[in-house]
């Protein structure tokens, strides 16, 4: 059966800076100044890819001395950011477990925090496979990511359904051969989406 390989942040679990950061930047455009140029994209990706919060930390309180706390927060407080699981994509993702699908996560996560969120989501133990980026030391979109998932678990990502709400990673498995979804937040859309690979997923249940 076609193998389906799931992102984890934002489409199964809830992950949100601002839950945290909003107590530090009240007003918005100082919250988005905060989150654009200090603890940006970027830096999150390096974290992600094995960087150590220690030093991830160091780097930006030497740079912006007058944000340390927030700054320090991010580390302290990371398990903040995250919000609760999105129950009806975890639904999905349970009928496709009853089904036989194989299922796999491939995650841009930090080896440092994933130890923490792991516990609270026992949905993960759903899946065949778990790929975290930093515990690897690269992550999505480097086709390498892909392939080692694949590799490791013995199957091809050619046909492979892939989901994730970041449009490059979306790019970078198509450019794979994978049936790839972009989730942009309406778990309907992903059903019908999913239903035309797995008809099951969209046959309407009656009395």
């Amino acid at each position: 059966m076609t193998p389906a390989i799931f992102d984890l942040g934002n489409v199964l679990m809830e992950y949100d800076p601002r839950r945290l950061f909003r107590e530090f930047f009240p007003e918005p455009e100082d919250l988005d100044r905060f989150l654009d140029q200090v603890v940006t994209s970027e830096w999150n990706d390096r974290l992600d890819c094995g960087w150590s919060f220690d030093e991830g930390i160091a780097y930006l309180v030497a740079r912006h001395p007058a944000h340390e706390k927030p700054i320090r927060a991010f580390k302290e407080r990371w398990l903040e950011m995250v919000g609760d699981p999105i129950q009806s994509n975890v639904l999905l993702l349970k009928e496709l477990r009853q089904e036989g699908v194989p299922l796999f996560a491939l995650s841009n996560f930090s080896a440092e925090t994933w130890p923490l969120a792991r516990p609270q989501f026992p949905f993960l133990e759903n899946f065949d496979g778990i790929l975290i980026s930093g515990e690897v030391g690269f992550g999505k979109p480097d086709p390498a990511f892909f392939r080692l998932l694949a590799t490791r678990h013995g199957f091809a990502l050619e046909g492979a359904v892939f989901v994730d709400d970041n449009p490059r990673n979306v790019q970078a498995a198509s450019g794979l051969g994978m049936k790839a979804l972009h989730y942009q937040g309406n778990p309907l859309a992903l059903r019908n989406q999913l239903g035309e690979v797995y008809p099951f997923l969209s046959q309407v249940s009656r009395p």
